[in-house]
């Protein structure tokens, strides 16, 4: 024999049941996109020397934060500025970091060394640091402050000596 009222409140706990279950997993169904104003993921890498290198490990100074590959052109024509740019404000508590999204290891090896950038580089071949600052575009640039706090975010390739530019990055650190 059914019982009505068992039935409606099995029904009505399956489903406040299900509706918990999408609230819970609703964020990652969300991509996350990094915006000016938003705390700057944390994350981890490896240099070329085997050095780890975290978010935090730049605290007290000025992350200028560039994705980049080596097969894109747009990067390619942005890194003379920012290599400029890296010289130019690395006594003033602004320091750069390139990470490479390049799979082939020595496509990259190939692009240091040709290039010689005067900033610190290394490869994200999962992309997973792109990956959770929510970069799709290349290059892509998150200026993140000593708090931790990204202040600016340029997405295409940036003209780094552009005065106004520098001198609103050299105001934050």
């Amino acid at each position: 024999m059914q019982n009505p009222k068992a039935d409606r409140v099995l029904r009505a706990l399956l489903f406040l049941s299900f509706v918990a279950f999408l609230f819970v997993i609703k964020d990652s169904f969300r991509e996350r996109i990094v915006e000016a104003g938003d705390d700057a993921p944390n994350f981890t890498v490896t240099t070329d020397t085997g050095r780890t290198i975290t978010r935090t490990d730049f605290g007290g100074r000025v992350l200028v934060l560039n994705f980049f590959a080596s097969w894109c052109e747009p990067c390619i024509q942005e890194l003379p500025s920012l290599d400029e740019f890296a010289r130019a404000t690395k006594d003033s508590g602004v320091v750069v970091l390139g990470v490479s999204i390049d799979k082939n290891e020595g496509a990259y090896k190939d692009f240091v060394r040709k290039f010689s950038p005067a900033f610190p580089t290394v490869r994200d071949p999962e992309a997973n640091i792109p990956t959770e600052f929510g970069t799709f575009m290349w290059p892509e640039t998150y200026v993140i402050d000593r708090t931790g706090k990204v202040v600016r975010k340029e997405i295409g390739p940036k003209n780094w000596m552009d005065p106004q530019l520098v001198n609103s990055i050299r105001a934050i650190s």
